[in-house]
């Protein structure tokens, strides 16, 4: 998959990260090799051990200080306000309890922080793909991919959770091959400051 295209959206969902950052759902260090040198440290959070192992392999080849720790979404483990940045790649669609994983993600970002996404998604309301993404989640999808749900409408549950979404990129993946996880994001958000403070909510890309 990185060959045919994730990398490339991997270094964009990365790029301009600055400070302390958080992955969670690591899974075997994928990303490690594109944080920016602004990055001081990553706390790279994986519950699946083989899959942990591969990341600390993955992290003693990087530049970047980065950690692997045993972890999971729900309850990460990490004081509050601890982080600059949290990233998120193709994880909120398998996790147990995604407004759980996004209220976590909030808590331990600083006010201002930001949370980086790349994400497969829910096709739009009421279209043929969305019908599909209904079947397969009740169906085989789940159990085939890894607890992975389709139809998650996951830029939906990042702004519920209390973040502002600045930017927001929606494309089909692998261009050409509808499948039910062919509706994909990458986008940036934002904790707010304070309660109530307005956000620039643009979106930009094909939607």
């Amino acid at each position: 998959m990185d060959r045919h295209g994730v990398a490339e959206h991997r270094r964009r969902s990365l790029s301009g990260l600055a400070g302390r950052v958080v992955e969670i759902g690591a899974g075997d260090g994928a990303n490690f090799a594109y944080y920016p040198a602004a990055v001081t440290g990553v706390l790279a959070v994986e519950p699946e051990p083989y899959l942990r192992v591969a990341a600390a392999r993955h992290a003693t080849r990087s530049t970047i200080p980065i950690e692997v720790v045993a972890g999971a979404a729900e309850q990460l483990p990490a004081a509050d306000g601890s982080f600059d940045a949290a990233v998120v790649s193709l994880v909120l669609c398998s996790v147990g309890d995604q407004r759980l994983a996004l209220s976590e993600i909030f808590r331990v970002l600083r006010p201002g922080g930001e949370l980086r996404f790349y994400e497969h998604v829910a096709a739009p309301p009421g279209s043929t793909l969305a019908r599909v993404q209904r079947i397969a989640d009740a169906t085989v999808w789940p159990w085939f991919f890894g607890g992975c749900h389709a139809g998650r409408d996951t830029v939906a549950a990042i702004e519920a959770a209390g973040f502002v979404i600045d930017e927001l990129d929606r494309f089909a993946f692998p261009p050409g091959q509808p499948s039910p996880a062919s509706p994909h994001v990458v986008g940036r958000a934002t904790r707010p400051a304070s309660p109530g403070a307005p956000g620039v909510n643009r979106s930009w890309g094909r939607t």
